[in-house]
């Protein structure tokens, strides 16, 4: 065809097809997802591997990396990986070979490293044309089996090279080593195990397909990290995640000082400098955290002022780790700087359990323990079946062999006598002694050696091995429980070479739940100081150094005044309550100096801006206060119960419109009455026992008025009496012991008070 010319009718949006956008965009995008979920991001459950681990670990078999041979060039893989079997970027495929060789990332490396292949401190591997590499023995296990027809080959992208479909070996790589990816819509997560552990728990299932899942968690327990650490959740937690296959525990790193004299700090990781001094040694750090990292966070604490209790850090790591944390002072408690470090850094990180694999059909589900083994012994029992069926294969086409050459040397004089005279020996022997073609062909193509005596014993002997080995191999396919024991068998084999007691089976994680923690609050951190906070009616607040007079005549700026002065501790929290009925919560050491006028409270809390604060009261644990509205009524309330974590307060008393919360005083332990006093000048006192105890409400009535409300209320100790300050110059209390005159039922109006009493009806 001539290329010049065109043909003019044929217009090239003709070949665009006329579709709703939507459709087409979710068509496309749903060959996208699957494509992601079933051959990139989730391990498949009968080898644990994803596709590029799988690819690179067989272009290693391939190089003959085995590992009695000598290291090969990082590159020679990675080339070979992206030129034949996987053609995605040579740097993925790199990361994806690093990590197989970092024995901080996987519980049981699948490829030994020489050279620079990065560090727990989170620092890169060397490029990979200064790395090598090889396989490591657990990876020819993983592989066991590739030449004896156990698995499919499929063809590689191009069509020109096979790979095999998944790895045949009896390693339980995808508990062993576990796997982590995100996919579309779905994602996975599993930890690394212990491979005694898991056999032990497939052989309990293989002998009982009826198992509990709690004898199951018995015998495998949870997690075991390449780094150790500690699982710190209850058994009970960590059995429930495994059930469903979905859940979470918490890991935190190791405190150990094996320098440490004493055993019990050792395990504590206390080492004693003399003096009473002493410091914390960090021996093992969560799973996936980069020590560095870890450092730069507990620097930052100091930095910043977060962690007041803890001096210095220092990285003392070599091939083990080791950082130490320094304490301010030898008073501080190693728990609490231990629960601190925890609470404020990655020391303790969460680890999300995801059993989410690709079945045997490459379909994902999320797996509970019991069924992600049962399917893993069922893939294991079909690959058993077909290594003794592609054996069987093997016996039967050896068998005609050696039957013809048995033939062959019982009729030796004739054979020869055929070849040297026949211009067709090959038809003429297989007419004669009823032979095969493959047999007739492998007798015209003996060696001349292989004709001595000796040769007729040897091959009489193979086909009695063969038959016998058949016979072994019949009764094995044809019998479950035949099968069911050789997989017992061939696990008890892999369980001795990953035992307890080899360097590369001994467990690294303890399973321990943690004690109860340290009751941990900032305020254990500050140090204590005595302060006197100062609120003036605009509502400035300040903490002037030690305990002041409280009549000491504080500076206000102009036109404001004194409203509040208390006596604190800066460990103390402040409770401040507003007429809306609001409490806010204000920490003693956040206030400024006294050196000026303070700063406004409302750049602290967020109190409304027509609302006035009405108290301010320092918190006592288990302590109570009394709250009463301007409509008369009231409660008590625990301290405990006011406190509010945020700065838009908690609200404690509903107040209707036109009612304001009016008094909130401390009760004191000793106390066992209310008094109330209305503005109509009439006094009651009731029982405190009267007074029901809430978290929030409006409260109940404590003095029936006519007119006007509440003008103040107190609790006191009846015994005692009521006091208050007489006016004028002499500044005297007067005492009034005998209040039985007032005592009545809460609720009542009440009577005119003692004579003297304040003018402006205030206790």
């Amino acid at each position: 065809m001539d290329t010049t010319t065109t043909d003019e009718s044929s217009d090239p949006f003709d070949a665009i097809v006329d579709a709703p956008f939507d459709s087409a965009l979710s068509e496309r995008y749903l060959v996208y997802a699957l494509s992601t979920i079933t051959a990139r991001s989730l391990p498949d459950l009968r080898d644990g591997l994803k596709p590029v681990h799988r690819r690179l670990l067989w272009a290693m078999r391939q190089l003959k990396l085995d590992p009695s041979q000598a290291f090969k060039k990082s590159a020679r893989v990675v080339g070979d990986v992206i030129g034949k079997y996987h053609p995605h970027g040579d740097q993925s495929v790199y990361d994806a070979m690093v990590r197989l060789a970092q024995d901080f990332a996987l519980r049981y490396p699948l490829v030994e490293g020489q050279g620079n292949f990065g560090n727990i401190d989170g620092d890169n591997a060397a490029a990979y044309r200064y790395t090598e590499a090889r396989l490591t023995p657990t990876a020819i296990r993983l592989m066991a089996g590739l030449d004896e027809g156990t698995v499919d080959f499929i063809p590689t992208y191009n069509g020109e090279e096979e790979e095999p479909e998944i790895f045949p070996g009896l390693f339980p790589n995808l508990l062993a080593n576990g796997a982590s990816g995100i996919a579309v819509g779905m994602a996975t997560n599993i930890p690394s195990h212990n491979v005694a552990e898991i056999v032990d728990a497939t052989l309990e299932l293989v002998d009982n397909p009826h198992v509990e899942h709690s004898r199951l968690m018995e015998l495998f327990q949870g997690p075991d990290f390449p780094t150790g650490g500690v699982v710190v959740d209850s058994p009970e937690t960590i059995a429930a995640a495994y059930e469903t296959g979905r859940g979470s525990f918490r890991v935190r790193g190791r405190f150990r000082a094996d320098e440490a004299d004493k055993e019990e700090d050792r395990e504590a990781g206390i080492e004693r400098l003399g003096g009473g001094q002493y410091q914390l040694v960090i021996s093992e750090i969560p799973y996936m955290v980069q020590k560095g990292k870890l450092i730069e966070q507990i620097a930052q604490l100091i930095a910043d002022r977060k962690l007041p209790i803890l001096e210095d850090v220092r990285d003392e790591s070599d091939e083990h780790i080791r950082i130490v944390l320094v304490p301010k002072s030898r008073n501080v408690d190693p728990e609490l700087l231990k629960e601190s470090v925890y609470k404020l850094t990655d020391l303790e990180t969460r680890f999300g359990l995801n059993l989410n694999v690709l079945d045997a059909t490459r379909t994902p589900m999320v797996m509970g323990l019991k069924e992600l083994l049962a399917n893993w012994i069922a893939s294991q029992i079909d690959i058993l079946q077909r290594r003794s069926q592609h054996r069987l294969d093997k016996i039967a086409a050896r068998l005609e062999l050696v039957e013809g050459y048995i033939v062959a040397f019982l009729n030796l004089d004739r054979i020869i006598e055929i070849i040297r005279t026949e211009d067709e020996p090959k038809s003429v022997m297989m007419a004669e002694f009823n032979l095969t073609d493959r047999q007739a062909e492998a007798i015209l193509n003996m060696r001349l050696r292989s004709l001595r005596k000796l040769e007729e014993m040897e091959l009489r002997q193979e086909r009695d091995d063969l038959l016998a080995e058949r016979d072994e191999l019949e009764k094995l396919l044809a019998s479950p429980a035949r099968q069911r024991t050789r997989l017992k068998r061939d696990l008890g084999q892999l369980r001795k070479e990953y035992a307890e007691d080899t360097p590369l089976g001994r467990r690294r994680t303890t399973i321990a739940e943690a004690a109860p923690t340290v009751e941990f609050s900032m305020d254990a951190m500050i140090e204590k100081e005595p302060v006197t906070v100062i609120l003036s009616q605009r509502g400035w607040i300040r903490a002037a150094k030690g305990h002041v007079a409280l009549d000491s005549d504080f500076k206000f700026k102009e036109g404001d005044g004194p409203a509040f002065a208390l006596h604190a501790q800066t460990t103390d929290k402040l409770l401040i309550a507003a007429d809306n009925g609001r409490f806010y919560t204000l920490g003693a050491d956040k206030l400024p100096g006294a050196r000026g006028f303070g700063e406004p409270i409302r750049t602290m809390v967020d109190i409304d801006a027509d609302a006035q604060i009405v108290s301010v009261l320092v918190y006592r644990s288990k302590g109570q206060v009394l709250a009463a509205s301007s409509a008369g009524k009231g409660f008590a309330a625990e301290m405990d119960e006011l406190l509010a974590e945020t700065r838009k307060g908690r609200q404690v008393m509903n107040v209707k419109a036109g009612v304001k919360l009016a008094v909130v005083r401390e009760i004191a332990p000793e106390h066992d009455h209310v008094a109330v006093v209305g503005d109509n000048r009439k006094l009651v006192i009731f029982a405190l026992e009267e007074l029901p105890l809430l978290a929030r409400g409006q409260g109940v009535a404590l003095q029936r008025y006519r007119d006007g409300g509440l003008s103040d209320a107190v609790t006191l100790k009846l015994e005692d009496g009521l006091s208050w300050t007489m006016g004028g110059e002499t500044g005297r209390t007067r005492t009034e012991k005998d209040m039985m005159l007032w005592k009545v039922a809460r609720g009542a109006a009440g009577r005119l008070p003692p004579t003297g009493f304040p003018r402006d009806n205030k206790f």
